[in-house]
């Protein structure tokens, strides 16, 4: 079986394009050169350390390169949506039992930065803490895994996952990057020890973390990739401003932000580093939703809801946003450009996408006089973080005043913002659904009924919608696929109204050109554990 037959090449020109300013660059065969230290600039600090229940980028880029996965995606070709490799596996396997039994090899010796052995049992330890979560844990990938019925490891060497059906989306969950390996022996004396501490097999081995400042790795003598990582060691320095991230490149205290900036902040960095900046860019699949909370009223009425989508000028807001922000694609719930994304003429058959903004808002308030809520007033929750939330949050708040709905906006660092969100005390939420393989037979979990959603915080059951995602991904045709992709859609931003798409993000990453060996891919939480990085100086 091939996953060709489910998955196919997303056909977006710009996925992983770089542009070198001013200069040719060095040799495209270039020998990597060993040593040095990297220092890369993060937005923002994640809530706890624990891979597999965050969803942030704040977590990914500065404690990946701990860490060993089963497998991932090809670093040398990261926008591809189905060219993975293996990290602690030995070759990709071959499906067996009609696509229902995938059984990996594990490479002997491979050790944890403490020195224990890692083994099969480790990495059945991990997904299952993944994919069955004990009673206190959080998941943030449950909906991932609904095909997986059970995973085991037969001896040191062999892990076997076996499937309920047969199922493309199964190896994209796989080499998603946040699927750290963890010993099974740290579980065992306590489930949630990684959300505090660190302690894995990758490139690099943890040195130190001081809150608000910094977290560094040193090179992993013990790797299990001969000649990797290239690096010595690496500083990720945490900054929640914009500008000092900008500042701290242009001053060479930093070779990168891995995350993205504005297009402002590209042009000024080429117009003053020159030869000494190169520019990658990428569609990004990313995006900003916002989300009413269902348990509270009068959000519990689908007519208040729709009226808030019907408010939002979706395209005029592209046309503006992308100048100051990263943000630009207009699309529903699949990546825009995907076989499976909606086209234009059938986005604008959707509430909140109409060519008629005019009509949209007429019909918007129509539904607040009809709900008993024509002078709707409401908090809305963002994360503290400038690109896109503040952004995109101040705007919604001028698109519902429109319609005569008056909003204050209130901010919150990462760690408060979660954990809001995960106890849903909110009216209404800046939300968000980036993922890392594009795959959106997957990436759309993020929207099922609470109890199987990925971190779904809008407070609702829906297992119409739950039976839509699992016809989706137990079929192989594409055409069938997309026809259950719009019944889904539809649900979501319109029928129910659950919760919904803002603007997808565009993806900018100017670095010092004397960083070699990352490439951008559509995702900033792909290609991120640091190993074949390497200086050129």
């Amino acid at each position: 079986m091939k996953l060709s037959r489910y998955l196919r090449p997303v056909p977006i020109a710009a996925v992983g394009a770089a542009i070198a300013i001013g200069f040719a660059g060095p040799p495209v065969q270039a020998a990597p050169k060993q040593g040095g230290t990297l220092n890369f600039v993060v937005p923002d600090e994640p809530p706890s350390w624990d891979g597999h229940r965050e969803t942030t980028f704040a977590l990914i880029h500065p404690f990946a390169p701990f860490y060993s996965v089963l497998i991932k995606v090809n670093p040398d070709n990261p926008s591809s949506p189905t060219d993975f490799v293996c990290d602690l596996c030995t070759e990709m396997p071959t499906p067996a039992d009609g696509g229902k039994t995938y059984t990996f090899k594990i490479k002997p010796g491979v050790k944890f930065h403490d020195g224990t052995p890692l083994t099969a049992h480790d990495i059945v330890a991990s997904f299952r803490k993944i994919i069955f979560p004990p009673e206190g844990t959080t998941s943030a990938r449950v909906a991932f895994f609904v095909m997986v019925d059970s995973v085991e490891a037969p001896d040191d060497h062999t892990v076997v996952f076996k499937l309920k059906y047969p199922s493309g989306a199964f190896i994209p969950a796989l080499a998603t990057p946040y699927n750290f390996i963890y010993s099974k022996a740290k579980l065992a004396e306590d489930i949630r020890w990684y959300e505090k501490n660190v302690m894995g097999s990758g490139p690099f081995k943890f040195v130190g973390r001081e809150a608000g400042a910094y977290v560094r790795g040193e090179r992993n003598k013990d790797y299990h990739v001969a000649g990797l990582p290239y690096l010595d060691g690496f500083e990720a320095i945490f900054s929640n401003k914009q500008a000092v991230r900008v500042q701290a490149i242009r001053g060479d205290r930093a070779a990168i932000e891995f995350r993205g900036f504005p297009p402002k902040s590209r042009d000024d960095l080429v117009a003053a580093l020159g030869k000494d900046v190169t520019v990658q860019e990428s569609d990004w699949n990313c995006v900003l939703l916002f989300t009413p909370n269902h348990r509270k009223k009068p959000f519990d009425d689908v007519r208040v809801r729709r009226a808030l989508t019907l408010g939002v000028d979706r395209w005029g807001g592209s046309e503006s946003l992308s100048r100051i922000a990263i943000v630009k694609a207009v699309g529903g719930v699949a990546f825009p450009g995907h076989p499976l994304a909606a086209t234009k003429v059938e986005l604008e058959q959707l509430p909140g996408y109409w060519p008629d903004i005019n009509k949209s808002r007429a019909e918007a308030k129509r539904l607040l006089q009809e709900a008993g809520v024509p002078d709707l007033k409401f908090v809305l929750w963002n994360r503290a973080v400038d690109q896109p939330y503040t952004i995109v949050g101040t705007w919604l708040i001028d698109q519902w005043r429109q319609i005569g709905v008056t909003v204050e906006q209130k901010m919150e660092p990462t760690g408060p913002f979660y954990a809001r969100l995960r106890s849903q005390d909110f009216d209404v939420t800046v939300d968000f659904n980036c993922q890392s393989v594009v795959n959106p037979l997957l990436d759309i979990g993020k929207f099922l009924s609470e109890d199987i959603g990925n971190e779904s915080y809008g407070g609702y059951t829906d297992r119409d919608l739950d039976k839509i995602f699992e016809a989706m991904n137990r079929t192989s045709d594409t055409a069938e696929q997309r026809k259950l992709m719009r019944q889904f859609e539809k649900r979501v931003l319109d029928e129910q109204a659950h919760s919904f798409v803002t603007l997808w993000w565009n993806r900018i990453i100017p670095h010092r050109s004397y960083l070699k060996g990352w490439k951008v891919s559509p995702s900033h939480y792909l290609n991120q554990d640091l190993a074949n990085v390497w200086l050129d100086k």
